[in-house]
């Protein structure tokens, strides 16, 4: 598939503005905690190739293990995951995939019972963040791996 356009070129400002949002996220204790698995999740729900080629190879760079990446996509039956960890995915999942009835009061409460409200707030800004770049990416077929120099990404190791 050929790349349709460069958002980061055609609107430059908002594109900045956007990644300043999701960078100030990062700063956070909770999304330090789980924010690399959080953006997996949501990518591979999403199907978004690029976004999940980046994280992955973000994550290794962070020395996350490599079992635990490939587990993310079965995290329910994993036992290598902590229950603040399996409730932060519980909430990317409930988030990203809304029902008509939106999040279920049971999953709230699980992840209620592990995080406090403004952990619970700040993983909510961040579903939503890549929840957008998964949307973009998708939407304008942004090429997986092309961004590996600029980011860095090529220190992963993973070709």
């Amino acid at each position: 598939m050929t790349q349709r356009l460069n958002y980061f070129q055609v609107s430059e400002e908002q594109s900045r503005k956007y990644l300043e949002f999701s960078m100030s996220l990062k700063k956070t204790p909770i999304v330090q905690e789980v924010g690399q698995l959080v953006d997996i999740r949501a990518s591979q729900i999403n199907g978004c190739g690029f976004c999940l080629d980046m994280h992955v190879k973000q994550a290794r760079i962070a020395g996350e293990r490599e079992l635990r990446l490939h587990h993310v996509a079965i995290w329910r039956e994993s036992t290598l995951f902590s229950p603040r960890e399996r409730a932060a995915l519980a909430w990317t999942e409930a988030v990203t995939t809304l029902s008509a009835q939106g999040v279920p009061d049971a999953v709230y409460e699980e992840v209620r019972a592990q995080l406090s409200e403004k952990e619970i707030s700040d993983l909510t800004l961040l579903v939503v963040g890549i929840n957008g770049w998964n949307r973009l990416n998708v939407a304008l077929r942004t090429v997986p791996g092309s961004a590996d120099a600029a980011y860095g990404l090529d220190k992963a190791g993973l070709h």
